[in-house]
């Protein structure tokens, strides 16, 4: 990409040959943002409608040098071999081009342009961590009920009380690109098994399919998702998620972007009776990137529609998410982020047993140092404390984990 970003610079910069003047007019701004159009959607993967767009740059500016490469490049990644090979005569007789550029033209050829490229990612985790909570045991050792105009005390059984234990967890992604114009299909998986506590090892797989779109200046990006989750050896969960991120061409400062996400949640317990869900979420997000330094801040509304017979019915909660993302020293990288959620619920969690409307907010402050060990590899250490806090004490925990991975790009 570095050098494909420098070719085009120096081809940009580059008068044509014969009777073109030495220092061309700048073009005009619509004709900018066409070209800036375009390379948003290069970058989104959008590759049909990237090339569409820089045809119409070339239409208007047939000295546009560095709309004729990009879209060279892209035609041959298409597999449209003929249309390729037409531009790039037209890049080395037209536009004089240096070396590198010439070398860029070169490679492209040798790899081929008589078929579609699918551009594929993967990625694998492997790590070592310590659990302070592994069952999310209560934070108090008994349980008080009012009877009779008196309180009493019930006592937690040892398996209610939290339990500490050391875990290994393994994660791999695998991406691919399934249409020329940017849609991706995805498989994830993640499972972490406790060295003693058994019963609460987890496991899920995820797969699904992702495709970007644009509609003028506005940026839309899907989601469809199917998953299953195990627990101690069982399968426990099914769910399906669609999700949507829409992008407004609002006039924000650079480096600063807004995102507006929805989606709907079904989730299915395998082994559990009327606790199925469907969950909706609306969330806003901004997000900023400037040289080492990332930030990003949501806030969300949600909206948890019961069974029937759940207990505590039906709830609705708010959701913020912030995190900065910096070089520290060197090669060392760190990571914050907080995340709180709250849920209200409707009506009375177990009538005759526990009668108060259950009231939970969750509060998870993370920390991660990651340090770059090769190019594809890095090592990341997180430490995160969680406090769940409840009006109903028998569901209060607190937690902190610690844990060591091994990351790789492209294994």
């Amino acid at each position: 990409m570095h050098k494909l970003a420098a070719a085009l610079l120096a081809l940009a910069a580059l008068p044509c040959s014969g009777a073109a003047p030495q220092h061309p007019p700048e073009p005009e701004a619509p004709q900018l943002d066409l070209y800036e159009d375009a390379l948003q959607s290069l970058a989104e993967g959008r590759k049909n409608d990237a090339s569409e767009t820089l045809m119409r740059v070339i239409e208007k500016e047939p000295m546009h040098a560095g709309a004729y490469l990009e879209v060279a490049l892209i035609q041959c990644s298409l597999g449209h071999a003929d249309e390729a090979e037409r531009l790039f005569a037209i890049i080395e007789t037209r536009f004089n081009p240096p070396q590198g550029i010439l070398e860029l033209i070169e490679e492209a050829r040798q790899t081929g342009c008589d078929r579609w490229h699918a551009i594929s990612a993967s990625s694998l985790v492997l790590g070592r961590g310590i659990d302070q909570n592994v069952n999310q045991g209560a934070s108090k050792p008994s349980y008080i009920i009012d009877r009779n105009g008196g309180q009493i005390e019930l006592p937690l059984l040892p398996d209610f009380l939290p339990k500490h234990d050391q875990y290994t967890m393994l994660a791999a992604e695998y991406m691919r690109e399934v249409t020329p114009n940017g849609t991706i299909g995805f498989v994830q998986f993640q499972g972490r098994r406790n060295d003693t506590l058994r019963q609460y090892d987890s496991a899920s797989l995820y797969m699904g399919v992702e495709s970007p779109y644009r509609f003028g200046r506005w940026t839309l990006r899907t989601t469809a998702m199917l998953g299953t989750t195990s627990l101690g050896g069982h399968f426990y969960q099914r769910q399906l998620q669609l999700q949507a991120r829409i992008g407004p061409p609002l006039p924000l400062p650079n480096s600063l972007v807004f995102n507006l996400m929805g989606g709907i949640t079904r989730t299915e317990y395998v082994t559990l009776s009327n606790f199925d869900s469907n969950t909706f979420e609306l969330r806003g997000q901004f997000s900023y990137r400037k040289d080492d330094l990332y930030a990003s801040a949501s806030v969300g509304i949600l909206d948890d529609r019961a069974s029937a017979e759940r207990p505590g019915g039906s709830r609705d909660g708010v959701a913020v998410n912030l995190l900065a993302r910096r070089k520290l020293w060197g090669d060392l990288n760190g990571e914050l982020g907080y995340t709180r959620q709250g849920w209200n619920s409707e009506l009375p969690y177990a009538p005759g047993l526990i009668d108060q409307v259950r009231k939970q907010a969750t509060h998870i402050l993370r920390g991660t140092l990651v340090y770059p060990v090769r190019k594809n590899q890095s090592l990341q250490l997180e430490a995160r404390a969680v406090r769940n806090k409840e009006d109903i004490s028998l569901f209060q925990y607190n937690n902190r984990l610690l844990q060591l991975s091994w990351h790789v790009q492209g294994f």
